[in-house]
Order: structure tokens, then sequence, then C-alpha cells
């Protein structure tokens, strides 16, 4: 790479750093997506609504007049020399009010209480696809046209729809400007020629997207910037799509011109991926005929995520025919870096989602675009990765029930139909907190920004929850999955097999939280936990699977939206562990329970082939509907080295794509690295690791967060 464009990405790192540090101080610690957000001073006194009786708004006409407001007058500009590309995000829209009262569901409360819920999905923002070639085929003064040409089509008798997306455009089109002046200023006064000349293209860049639609890659891959910074201040947005393909045609053509070199397209890359870590995917098959996707504009996208060594949230996607070169060199980054991209798995997402009546063309077209989650573009209102349901509150409730009831015997099959009896119930409480949103969700906080990037609200006059678009699969994960599972196993094998504990001394130590009783906690602790294969915790895995899969599945909501089930946790796990007792597998009261499909660190006694036991664990739960259930894997760098290393990794992601799985995370870090990181992170500020679906500064998570990835490091 050409020294100024490497030169360049590093300052933006290092400025990356900087700001990270400032976030940590002023914030404190983030345990979630590393948005690019930066501290920027900004003008204070930002107005209520008189409008609104708590001066918040509510609605699409007052959010779109925050909105306006807020990035005509009020939002900081930002250009970093350094970079391609113009914007920031100083942090979300103010003044929007989220739900009114009156629409709040309080009479589930006590039932959310209940049954452990910590993510109910009612009330949440943007977990959805937008199709980004409508704004590059559109340019945002394309999009005010067609927002004003649907008013007028349309005439609707209420028109605060449409009110509030003209007000939504016009407010971005008013940042762009502001922009566009700041840049042409800042090149009046620099004196590097390098700047200089990148300050004057940044000006004209953006002078010309206020205009007309991008014709050129750099303004391309500016329009995405614009759209990630605009959709992060909206509820932080972080899907975007296909990257790769969304920018070859401008790559193709510009390259054909001879207006740019490829240095020079990773560093428009890096400067996209500065700027904040919305979810892409490179890679993938077809629609039509299933060959792959990834092209020249691929490579260079991997290599910006390279030359970066942020946190960026980059899927390759994996499918019969994979190009073996790219995934290769991903694999490579792997070992070089400690991270890198995550692996979407076309071989449980794509059959998986064909089992919701979809054909093959349009289940390839799903991208990898959140954490855990895959989505139609444009198309789909999906609402993956914000609702969970906690699979071991059930066992705890089925417990009780079951001790308390003199009149039945106490043995496997009472507790497994007590479960089941509150895994339905817990299942039907989350459906019904669904139809509660989608009845609710629009009036309150529509989706004013990935409207305007999907095929159908503008058109109808219709937010996306309301019909806008034209599929919807609500999705919802499983958590738990490992605790509850050994739990059913060591009650099997410890008070039914074997018989070492009675029913009723069991259910007294849990209460007890093995308060003195240190040795039956071990007991029941150490039993073939699931994920070792063939026992009998991991046939209740199998069993708890497929019947929270049936629940959700079988039926649909009330109001008849399909539910595809997953299981997946985030970083809730520490969450939902406080609000629940000990459990029967050796965990004691208020410690986090086990992490989305994995098997609990430690499952395997000796660790060697861990690896390759967890894989095939977690393929064989997999609920099967294309929403997903990942694998973590850590690996510790002797470790991955010792059982064949790079080649070793590629087998391992390529056999659990054949085996229907849906999504690996990995990291490749050493022992004692991660030890002395943990102890004290200030001396690895840079240190970037894969938490979940997500990745992440380890010195910016939290001492709690950061365990985790210690315990699953420790373990193998």
């Amino acid at each position: 790479m050409e020294k100024i464009y490497r030169d360049c990405i590093e300052s933006m790192r290092e400025t990356k750093l900087m700001y990270n540090q400032m976030k940590l101080e002023k914030i404190g610690y983030i345990d979630n997506d590393d948005h690019g957000m930066i501290p920027l001073p900004h003008k204070e006194g930002f107005p209520k609504l008189e409008s609104s009786p708590d001066g918040l708004a509510y609605g699409p006409r007052d959010i779109g007049k925050n909105w306006k407001l807020w990035l005509t007058e009020y939002h900081p500009t930002y250009i970093n020399p350094n970079s391609a590309l113009a914007g920031a995000w100083f942090g979300t829209v103010p003044g929007l009010g989220g739900w009114r009262k009156e629409d709040r569901p309080y009479h589930l409360k006590e039932l959310h209480e209940k049954y452990n819920f910590v993510q109910t999905g009612i009330g949440a923002m943007n977990h959805m696809c937008p199709d980004m070639r409508i704004g590059l085929d559109l340019g945002f003064k394309g999009i005010l046209d067609k927002v004003r040409r649907f008013r007028y089509l349309n005439n609707p008798v209420n028109t605060d729809f449409y009110d509030g997306e003209e007000d939504v455009v016009l407010g971005m089109l008013a940042f762009i400007e502001r922009h566009a002046k700041a840049a042409k200023e800042m090149s009046l006064t620099e004196t590097d020629p390098f700047k200089k000349s990148n300050l004057e293209k940044i000006a004209e860049v953006n002078q010309n997207l206020l205009k007309e639609p991008p014709k050129t890659l750099r303004e391309a891959v500016q329009f995405l910037c614009w759209f990630q910074t605009f959709s992060r201040m909206y509820f932080t947005s972080g899907a975007m799509g296909q990257l790769d393909e969304l920018l070859r045609p401008y790559y193709e053509k510009d390259i054909k011109e001879g207006i740019i070199t490829d240095d020079e397209v990773v560093w428009y890359i890096a400067s996209l991926l500065v700027n904040d870590t919305h979810y892409s995917q490179i890679g993938g098959p077809h629609p039509a005929d299933g060959h792959d996707l990834s092209s020249r504009m691929s490579y260079l996208i991997l290599e910006a995520t390279h030359a970066l060594r942020i946190p960026c949230h980059i899927a390759l996607r994996l499918h019969d025919n994979y190009n073996h070169d790219l995934f290769h060199k991903a694999v490579t980054y792997l070992f070089e870096d400690g991270t890198g991209v995550n692996y979407s798995c076309s071989g449980g997402l794509d059959k998986g989602y064909m089992k919701n009546s979809a054909p093959l063309g349009l289940a390839r077209m799903r991208a990898k675009v959140g954490c855990n989650w895959t989505a139609l573009p444009g198309i789909e209102y999906c609402l993956q990765d914000v609702s969970r349901v906690c699979l071991v509150k059930p066992l705890l409730l089925a417990l009780d029930d079951m001790i308390a009831d003199s009149s039945c015997e106490n043995s496997m099959e009472e507790l497994w139909d007590r479960y089941c009896g509150h895994l339905a119930v817990s299942v039907k409480v989350m459906k019904d907190g669904m139809d509660w949103h989608m009845a609710h969700h629009g009036r309150n906080t529509p989706e004013m920004v990935i409207n305007l990037f999907c095929h159908g609200p503008i058109e109808r006059g219709l937010d996306a929850v309301d019909g806008g678009v034209d599929i919807y699969n609500l999705n919802c994960d499983g958590v738990g999955l490992a605790t509850a599972a050994d739990s059913f196993g060591a009650i099997e094998q410890r008070v039914v097999n074997e018989k070492r504990i009675s029913w009723e001394k069991l259910y007294e130590v849990l209460k007890n939280d093995y308060e003195g009783n240190e040795n039956i906690r071990l007991m029941m602790k150490n039993i073939p936990r699931y994920g070792s294969g063939g026992s009998l915790s991991d046939k209740w895995a199998d069993k708890i699977s497929d019947k929270y899969t049936h629940l959700m599945k079988d039926t649909p909501t009330d109001n008849g939206y399909q539910m595809i089930p997953g299981l997946f946790s985030h970083g809730i796990i520490g969450q939902l562990g406080q609000n629940l007792g000990a459990t029967p597998n050796g965990r004691k009261a208020g410690e986090p329970i086990s992490h989305s499909a994995d098997p609990d660190p430690g499952f395997m006694k000796d660790g060697g082939s861990a690896p390759t036991a967890k894989s095939n664990a977690v393929a064989r739960v997999q609920p099967g509907y294309g929403n997903s259930a990942p694998l973590q894997i850590d690996f510790d760098t002797e470790l991955a080295m010792s059982i064949g290393g790079i080649e070793a990794i590629e087998n391992l992601l390529l056999t659990h794509n054949k085996q229907g799985g849906t999504l690996v995370n990995i990291n490749v870090v050493s022992k004692e690295k991660i030890l002395e990181a943990h102890k004290d992170p200030s001396k690895y500020p840079d240190l970037v690791v894969r938490v979940t679906g997500f990745s992440a500064f380890f010195a910016s998570l939290s001492p709690k967060y950061r365990q985790q990835i210690v315990d699953r490091i420790l373990s193998k």
C-alpha cells in the first residue's frame, strides 16, 4: 500500500483509540457494539416540543421536526482530514419519547417478571435490513422527490407520515451541506498538500451528493457513510447489506476509467469502517444460480478490516460455491489479528428459511446484517435479536410446582411436563408482546430512516411496522440452553438413576443456594455435560431445543404473525442470571446462565477435542428455520496451532456449514495476553475481541463482560 494511504489509515486508527478512551472516561464501560459515536462538543439547549404534554416527540410528524432541527442547527460537523469521508455522529437525536405512557404494555409486566424477561422486543427499533440500492440509485435529492411525489399521488387525509419523512430528508440534506461548507473552509487554511486536496475533494463530493445520486465509488462510499451516520442517530440502527455488491459497479467503472487505485479504495473503505461498525456481508450465493458473489471489491473490504485492526462487523458468507481464496485469506487474517470477520453459514440459513415457505432464490437474498441475524434487504420486517425467552426459569418454576404438589409423584416425566407447560406460557407471553408491539409501535416511534430505504413504506404511506413492507417474520431467541440441559441431565443421573440425592433434598439445597453443601454442588456439576456427546445432557438439549422450536414456530401469534425461533443470548446472560436462583447443574444463584446454543465453558474435561465437540453440539440443536444459533469458538493461540492452525479452522468452519450451522464467531488469542489485558486493560487498549456476534475493544468492556471471554478461553 502506498505510504500516504497507510499513514492515513494508521492515523484514523489512532484517533479511534483516542476517542474510545474519551468515551470510557465520559460514559464508562460499553458492553455492546463498538458504535462509531464520538464525543463531540455540541450546542446545548435543544427545545422541548410545545405540541406534546411532556415536551417529547412521538409519531412521524413530531419526530421529523426534532430530527430536522437537530441536524440543521445543533449537531456539530466533523471532518477528519486523514479520512476520505465527512461526517460522524455525536449521539441519538434528542427529544424522542419512545412510547407514550398509554401505549406501554403494563398488562404484561407481571408475566414478564415471572418468566424472567429482560428483552421483550416491545418498542425495539431498526432490526431489519435496508436496501441501500434505493438510496444509491436515487440519491438524497431523489429520495426527497420520491417522498413528495407519493404524498401527491396518495393525497392522504392525515399527512403526518409524509410530513415527518420529508423533514427527515431535509435534515439530512442540511447536514450534508454544512459538511461540504466546513470541508471547503478547512481546505483554505490547510498547508499539507495531500490533506488540502483531500478536503477539497470531500467538499466536491458532498456538493455533488446534494444534487444527484453517487456517480463514483468515492461518492457511493460517502453516501453509505451518511446513511451510517443518520441511521445510528435514530435509535442506533446498524445494518447495511451486501457491501461488496453494493460497491462493485462503482469500483469497476472507476477502475475502467482509470480514476482510482486499489490502495485508494482500501482507504475509502477504512474511512467507512472507522465512521461506524454497521453490519455488512461479503461473498455469498447469487439468488438465481448460487454462484459466488465475491469480487475484487470483497478482497479490498477484507484488506481494509485487516489494515485498521479495530472492531469491524463484516461477515463472510459460506456456501457450497464459496470463494476458496477469499475464505483462506480471511482465516489467515484471523490468526494475524486475533479476530476478524465472522462466518455466516448458508448451510443452515438458506435451507432453514425455505421451511418458512420461501423459495431458494429468496432465501439466498438474505444478508448477514446483525449481531446474529440475517434479513431480506428492504422487504422484510423481522425484529431479530431484540427478544429473548429464558429457557431456565421454566425449570425452576416446574420444580417449585412439582415439589409443592403432594398429589403427584416426583419424576423426570412430571418435571418435564410441568417444564413444557411453563415454557409454553413463556412463549405465549412473548407472542402476545409481539402483537402489542406491532399494534402500537408505528404511532410512537416509526422507522423514519429505514423507511426511506425500503420497498413500500413511501409508496404506500405506511411505516414498515404497519404494512409498509411485504414480508413479516418476527424472530425470538431462546437463552440458557446448556444451563437447562445440564440441569435436567444432572437430575436424571444423580437423583433418578444413581439415587445419590432425593428430590426433596435437592430442592432444599437449591433454595439454600448450595450453602454448606459444596460437595452436592460439585456432584451435580460434574456429570457428562451438554456437548460431550451422547450424554444425558445432550439428550435434554435436543429435547429442549426441539420443544422451544415447536412452541415458537407451530402457531402464529394471535394476530397472525409468523415467529422464527433461534438460540442466541447476545450478552444478557449475566442479567438473566441475576434474577435466577441456584440451578441443578451446580450454578449458584445470581451467576450468569449459559451463552446462546454453546455448551458451558469446561464442558469437556480434557478440552482436547472441545472445538469439534462444541461444533457438533451446536449444529445438532439448530432450530432450523433460518434464525441463527451461533457457534462461539475461542482458541488459545498455542492450542489453535497445535490442532492444525489455519487448515484446522477452515475445516471446522466448512464442516459446521455442511452440518447446518448458521453462524460462527472466532477469537484466536493467547491465554497470557487475555489474562494480562483483563487484569490491566490499559496495557492493551487496541486488543479487539469478538464478544458474541459483535466485536469490541476488550478494554471497553466491563469486568463482568471481559470475564465471559476469559472463561471461554481458559476452559480450553
